[in-house]
């Protein structure tokens, strides 16, 4: 990088290494740092920390110094010594479009084109914005056009995560996007598929306050949408119902304790809630694409590893449907518990996809 006010860098990353990838969600910091030997990836060190109630409010960074500190206790947590960092921002803060462009512009001329016909899709002033792109390769029945994928937000978005991460003492080397990162990510899941390369899968994440829904063709999104719903809707309700204080509630959540009430009369209804979010989120796709059924339902974010939420998506909606593991497969570093790993490893997609960027 790094990165600048409407240059064509920072949002699409290069090749950098070693990165920790450094997840912002609304509740938690969630950090991971890979390394590879061969084909093989280990997980060398992680980390996931609690973040203060509304210092991050639907993937918008409010309390930077409250998100930075954060950070900062959950690299001392991991044992990471790197200082570099890929962090994302949010699908609904950046503007995704593909562009044809002839293949016969390249280099500086290739970059001064695209940020030229940016100026035609974004709403707002050019040096207001960080933008990037990359080339997809030719068009369609048109070899001499090439497709570009541009992505731009605000800066001001990309900024604040910049001066989270330093005040953790770490830097942003690249700043991705969260979709783009799934995308990466993914490709570690979709080997544990058994599916054609050209089934439809539907990647959804339900996070704490947002889930977003994706539906990906041969490892390349065809769609993505978000909503406002996830895990705190729960962690609420316990607050609500028994009498706990917010970090109370996250950790009878997640360790156990509540009445025996709790399955019934609170998890079982947000269970059908997140399936009711799931299908909505589907119908959505179905009504402006030409497809009425995916293959598969991938679940990610914190609340994939509730249990009995994949079987019953799987029930109500006739879709295949499994927990998302990017980790599966990799070895692990010494000190780091297998067991914490995998309980964490849904909520961990974006962390991975981010912490891949070190082998681009």
């Amino acid at each position: 990088m790094p990165v600048g006010r409407g240059k064509t860098v920072g949002l699409i990353p290069r090749s950098q290494a070693p990165l920790i990838g450094v997840d912002i969600s609304s509740t938690a910091v969630k950090l991971l740092q890979l390394s590879r030997a061969g084909n093989r990836y280990r997980v060398d060190h992680y980390a996931v920390e609690p973040l203060p109630p509304n210092a991050v409010v639907e993937k918008n960074i409010v309390e930077v110094e409250a998100v930075g500190e954060a950070i900062r206790r959950a690299v001392t947590r991991s044992g990471t010594r790197s200082k570099s960092a890929a962090a994302a921002v949010a699908g609904s803060a950046v503007i995704t479009r593909v562009i044809p462009v002839p293949v016969d512009i390249d280099g500086d001329d290739l970059e001064a084109h695209v940020e030229l016909e940016a100026a035609n899709y974004i709403p707002y002033p050019i040096e207001e914005v960080n933008l990037d792109f990359e080339v997809l390769g030719p068009m369609p029945n048109n070899p001499e056009m090439n497709q570009v994928l541009l992505a731009a937000s605000r800066s001001e978005n990309v900024e604040l995560r910049q001066s989270a991460l330093e005040l953790a003492g770490l830097t942003a080397k690249v700043m991705d996007v969260e979709a783009f990162a799934i995308e990466n990510a993914f490709a570690l899941v979709a080997n544990d598929l058994a599916l054609p390369h050209d089934a439809l899968v539907t990647l959804v994440d339900i996070g704490a306050t947002m889930t977003t829904l994706n539906v990906l063709r041969g490892g390349r999104s065809l769609y993505s949408r978000e909503q406002v719903f996830g895990g705190k809707q729960l962690t609420d309700e316990v607050m609500r119902r028994y009498g706990l204080t917010y970090e109370e509630a996250g950790q009878a959540k997640r360790l156990g304790g509540l009445p025996e009430s709790y399955h019934a009369e609170v998890l079982q209804p947000f269970k059908e809630a997140a399936v009711q979010q799931v299908s909505r989120l589907l119908q959505f796709f179905y009504a402006g694409s030409e497809y009425n059924r995916v293959d598969k339902i991938v679940l990610a974010g914190g609340c994939a590893s509730i249990d009995g939420l994949a079987r019953m998506i799987e029930d109500q909606l006739g879709v295949s449907t499994q927990v998302a593991n990017p980790l599966a497969q990799m070895s692990l570093g010494s000190g780091l518990q297998a067991h914490a790993l995998a309980q964490d490893a849904p909520a961990l997609m974006i962390a991975c996809g981010l912490a891949l960027r070190s082998f681009d």
